[in-house]
């Protein structure tokens, strides 16, 4: 019997989730070792049509990375679904959507005249906008056509399972492998972490206060952040209370809050309004008598860019899903 046939695949994302797989450093060569990775086009020479030529089923493992943004992506996630006897999600914008599903919050031509249109530096007097289709000098070019929604992978093709974080954690992604390897992965459909909030696993918990109340929220370069303190203790929205652990505590080790990229615990329906729920309970407007509607306007409006903070990851996989 042959070694398993890996896949590894890019959709709409920053590339990390690729350079994660290099951050298995010297483990990258167990993992050579023990698959065959039929295709990588990102670090390999594969070409579409080599997955084209495969039989049903003849890929055991796909990664895909990456939400789905255009037709090309959705043709390739469908490509490698029907190929793969399982499809893993691999990281945050494959899982919920992540920082590209931000866009949802606006429409296709918004994101077009922004961008080719209103921007400072773009000079286009004649208005030319990206089209599917353009012949010059009677060559044709044809382009994917760009979505109006941007979709998390699971609402285009099934999913078998996810792997999250913005990237998946080294240590995340070897035990995946391991249990693939073992024949020891868990019921479909699971997500290959921890099922429990990060703070449980935080390095600060112990100096967060019994009862939180925020008095007065700061962004992170607002304040010289004391590195052995709990970032909501100091007026900082960290989403740990919300987010699944397993990422390793980067961030945290780093000196930074929680961002929410490891995605929400079987708890949460929705990981933004758990967030927003969350905040919202430890502000401290406690003393009703003292406290008008203009002190919490006020002290809400300290909260810059409340979607892109609670739903920075997780918008199309949302109850909003986008702006409507």
């Amino acid at each position: 019997m042959g070694k398993p046939k890996f896949a590894f695949y890019w959709c709409a994302s920053c590339g990390g989730c690729e350079e994660a797989v290099i951050d298995l450093n010297e483990k990258i060569l167990d993992l050579t070792a023990a698959v065959d990775i039929v295709f990588w086009p990102v670090a390999l020479d594969f070409k579409y049509a080599d997955v084209r030529s495969m039989g049903k089923g003849e890929i055991d493992v796909s990664f895909i990375n990456g939400a789905i943004r255009s037709s090309e992506q959705r043709e390739m996630a469908e490509l490698l679904s029907k190929k793969s006897k399982t499809v893993i999600a691999f990281g945050s914008c494959a899982h919920l959507g992540g920082i590209p599903g931000l866009a949802n919050f606006w429409r296709r031509k918004d994101i077009f005249e922004r961008v080719y249109e209103s921007v400072p530096t773009v000079k286009n007097p004649e208005h030319i906008l990206p089209k599917m289709e353009s012949k010059v000098d009677g060559y044709k070019l044809n382009l994917p056509e760009f979505y109006d929604t941007v979709s998390a992978l699971d609402q285009v093709i099934p999913v078998d399972y996810y792997l999250p974080g913005c990237p998946p954690a080294p240590e995340l992604i070897t035990d995946a492998i391991d249990a693939i390897l073992k024949n020891k992965l868990p019921k479909k459909g699971s997500v290959l972490a921890p099922d429990k909030a990060l703070c449980d696993t935080c390095p600060l918990a112990d100096s967060k206060p019994d009862k939180l109340s925020i008095k007065e929220i700061k962004r992170p370069h607002e304040i010289k952040l004391d590195p052995e303190k709990c970032f909501l203790a100091q007026g900082v929205i960290c989403l740990g209370p919300v987010t699944r652990s397993g990422c390793g505590e980067c961030c945290i080790n780093a000196n930074m809050p929680c961002r929410g990229c490891m995605g929400p615990t079987k708890a949460a329906i929705d990981q933004g309004a758990k967030g927003i729920s969350f905040i919202a309970s430890i502000l401290g407007v406690e003393d009703e008598e003292n406290t008008s509607d203009e002190d919490v306007r006020d002290l809400i409006k300290q909260i810059v860019d409340p979607a892109g903070t609670f739903y920075r990851f997780s918008l199309p996989y949302s109850l909003l899903k986008r702006k409507r």
